[in-house]
């Protein structure tokens, strides 16, 4: 392991045992996430995005389970750590927000409630404490009037003001990774501005390392220095930033860049990527991607690619390659 990675994910397998089949929604995933980077995870929706961060927690719902592969952070292998010592790393070194926050925060608490249960459970705070570091958080994330919002209801704050309540929870014992799961959905494109500000500052004054997980590639290029580009269960293309927007190599990363509006260039259609996400209890043989690429060569159905190098910081999974 390079001594600049936080968490690596080496031939990760998550199936989904249904009473159609077995679903592979993570089949042979390897990704490095390195220390004080802001990480882009993209795709299509059922890709396997937010079922990788899952894996990452041992959070993944019945009937799913983690077949195979290893997770390694800061040096420990997280697959073989028990469910009380994963409790003890959800929160305080590894932190998530997941996608809705109005489903994510507990209706019949209040803000405060819920902000000090999060301190207690992993800092050794007494009453008055738990209530301070509570205010200093939301104070950290920008809301008004602190001290008064502790004792909000969720049903009583806007979309921008609980995702704001979500981050500061999460970043409440300084994790050393944030997962955001999709932070920006829900919200309109200026409260959504806002919030990924808000991350940024963030991640600067904390040296936070933050997985963003998206299907809106406008919201990476405005936040992450590195993109991980994800198809049907596994990663096709990894790299910096600016070398994935300016020299895609997968042809799933050039159609998805290809379908972002642009200004002055007018055009009657947006482009899309042809057909439809495979089904992944019987996933197409070789490279999943070949019933949609324009490039498929026989090899492409029947051999599946390997990641390869293919410049300074890229690797593509493409037999063109």
């Amino acid at each position: 392991m390079n001594k600049n990675t936080l968490l690596e994910i080496k031939g990760l397998k998550t199936y989904f045992y249904t009473f159609d089949g077995v679903v592979k929604a993570l089949d042979g995933v390897d990704l490095a996430v390195y220390k004080d980077e802001t990480l882009g995870i993209v795709g299509e929706t059922g890709c396997g995005k937010s079922i990788t961060s899952l894996s990452i927690l041992n959070l993944v719902p019945p009937p799913g389970k983690v077949e195979a592969g290893e997770i390694w952070f800061e040096g420990e292998d997280l697959l073989t750590k028990s469910e009380k010592a994963m409790r003890d790393v959800r929160g305080r070194r590894i932190s998530m927000i997941f996608q809705n926050p109005t489903s994510s925060l507990n209706p019949v608490f209040t803000v405060g409630d819920q902000l000090t249960t999060v301190l207690r459970t992993h800092q050794d705070l007494d009453k008055q404490q738990l209530r301070h570091k509570a205010i200093e958080m939301l104070h950290t994330v920008k809301l008004p009037d602190a001290d008064r919002m502790l004792s909000k209801y969720p049903h009583e704050l806007s979309g921008g003001m609980l995702q704001r309540v979500m981050i500061g929870m999460a970043l409440s014992c300084q994790p050393r990774l944030l997962i955001a799961d999709e932070p920006t959905t829900a919200l309109d494109v200026t409260i959504q501005a806002q919030i990924l500000k808000l991350m940024r500052d963030l991640k600067r004054k904390m040296r936070t390392s933050i997985v963003l997980i998206t299907h809106d590639l406008g919201v990476v290029a405005k936040v992450c220095q590195r993109v991980a580009v994800m198809y049907a269960g596994a990663f096709v293309e990894i790299g910096d930033l600016r070398v994935i927007f300016k020299k895609p190599s997968h042809p799933y990363t050039r159609g998805l860049l290809r379908t972002i509006p642009r200004l002055g260039h007018k055009r009657e259609r947006l482009d899309t990527i042809q057909g439809r996400v495979p089904n992944l209890i019987h996933p197409p043989p070789g490279c999943r991607f070949h019933p949609r690429c324009s490039q498929a060569m026989e090899v492409c159905r029947q051999t599946r690619p390997a990641m390869t190098q293919v410049g300074a910081g890229q690797q593509v999974a493409c037999h063109l390659y």
